[in-house]
């Protein structure tokens, strides 16, 4: 789910396997237009329909529209699809980072999140293949891969820091579900990583960030007129003079669902300094002087009912 065209009406977005991808423009009547051909999403540049596995949206480069993220076979790599704010969508990874890591990976599970609080989505991926027999056919593929980790450098670039974040994270496994969580209250998210036929890992962020460490505010939101959850509401948040956007939804990646709480890197900056919440209802909320280091419960028609502060680094 997610509102790429920025009209307030929440819009839908498949990843296929080796059908086309869909993307389905919500007309604000209860029906929906299938838009992902016109809108350059439904296949790679060479016109094949890819083997799409996990999907997520977020606007990492703070445009104000949500740009896609598409998980695919090994020898496909990732979709990075940038949202041109026009109804249209150029997959960036050919380009960038991400195109060139992932190409012999087959990507599950993925996300955006902000793992270092600078204030820019990074990006993960669960990656493991389908055949434990794979490099009889492919020498340079394996069954066993590790997950990528992509750190948001800004002007739509990443790098890569898988082997910089702990070896444990950066060893192979048969990756397939993906999901986050501050599972301990530090306001840095967790991750959750699932495997096919092993264990689940459970992955402590201890990221620093810069020094001084970077900032964060949680916003967990409660509905009134919306659902309970606030789930479909789109949050706004300015900080040091960059406006971050969120939408909450209940899930994405690969059959997983990360926590419903959203977290905002801010940086350096101590507090945000406007918070807009468009709720599902239309209501539209503002906040402003948010500290950081806390969560908030934002109750809709009724501004911040409690909050939780966060527990101390280590």
């Amino acid at each position: 789910m997610l509102d790429f065209d920025d009209d307030g009406w929440p819009d839908l977005l498949f990843s296929n396997d080796t059908q086309p991808n869909k993307l389905y423009r919500n007309n604000g009547n209860g029906t929906f237009t299938e838009k992902a051909v016109v809108a350059g999403i439904a296949f790679s540049e060479d016109g094949v329909a890819r083997a799409g596995m996990g999907v997520d949206a977020a606007d990492y480069d703070h445009s104000g529209f949500p740009s896609l993220l598409i998980t695919n076979f090994a020898n496909q790599m990732l979709s990075l699809y940038h949202n041109e704010g026009k109804g249209l969508f150029v997959d960036e990874a050919p380009r960038s980072e991400i195109g060139r890591a992932s190409l012999l990976t087959l990507g599950f599970g993925c996300f955006f999140f902000d793992y270092d609080l600078d204030g820019w989505p990074d990006v993960l991926v669960a990656n493991g293949h389908i055949d434990a027999d794979v490099q009889r056919v492919q020498a340079n593929v394996k069954y066993a891969m590790p997950p990528h980790l992509f750190r948001n450098v800004g002007k739509g670039k990443f790098a890569e820091v898988t082997n910089s974040v702990g070896q444990a994270f950066a060893s192979p496994r048969v990756g397939r579900g993906a999901a986050y969580a501050d599972f301990n209250n530090d306001g840095r998210l967790d991750l959750l990583l699932s495997t096919n036929g092993g264990p689940v890992y459970l992955f402590r962020n201890e990221a620093q960030g810069a020094a001084p460490p970077n900032h964060s505010l949680r916003i967990k939101l409660t509905g009134t007129k919306s659902n309970r959850d606030g789930i479909g509401a789109t949050v706004r948040v300015t900080s040091g003079g960059e406006t971050q956007t969120q939408m909450l939804r209940s899930g994405s990646s690969y059959l997983s669902a990360s926590e419903l709480v959203l977290t905002f890197g801010l940086s350096h900056n101590e507090k945000a300094d406007a918070v807009e919440i468009r709720w599902p209802s239309g209501e539209v909320q503002r906040l402003s002087n948010a500290r950081a280091g806390q969560t908030v419960t934002v109750t809709e028609g009724k501004g911040i009912s409690a909050s939780r502060a966060f527990e101390k680094k280590n």
